[in-house]
């Protein structure tokens, strides 16, 4: 149902779409946990990791399914794609440069519990080759995990 939405999640799929770090930040709360199988970001690294990622891909876009409300989360099936040709500089990860390859994320949910006005938690469905991990590995990097 579109109006079970909360507008949060509305606001953090227009800042992703325009790559709009602030209005992402504005949806998250502070002690928002980004979780992923390898480890899980606070905030501000997570935050540093869309501003790395949209530095290194400036081209990076999403598409996505029509978000599903399911209990306590809403899941949103994502499907993003870009091309390395800026410097992807993760904190923690020596720089790298522009390798131009095409990195395409393999569709998959990621799930948004939501209290109050704000996202506490992000996340992403574990698939093979998904997203954060999937566009380091695409662009040849094997030694640092997401």
């Amino acid at each position: 149902m579109e109006t079970a939405i909360p507008p949060v999640i509305r606001a953090y799929m227009e800042g992703l779409i325009s790559h709009d770090v602030d209005t992402i930040a504005e949806t998250v709360s502070d002690d928002l946990a980004f979780v992923t199988p390898m480890k899980t970001l606070t905030k501000d690294q997570f935050l540093e990791m869309l501003r790395a990622l949209y530095t290194g891909f400036p081209d990076w876009h999403y598409e996505h399914a029509p978000p599903e409300p399911r209990g306590a989360t809403i899941a949103i099936k994502w499907r993003q794609a870009g091309t390395h040709t800026g410097t992807f500089a993760l904190p923690g990860l020596e720089p790298v440069p522009a390798t131009l390859r095409s990195v395409q994320i393999p569709e998959h949910y990621f799930f948004y519990t939501v209290r109050g006005n704000k996202i506490v938690e992000i996340r992403p469905e574990a698939v093979r080759g998904g997203a954060p991990g999937g566009i380091l590995e695409q662009i040849g990097i094997t030694s640092y995990r997401l």
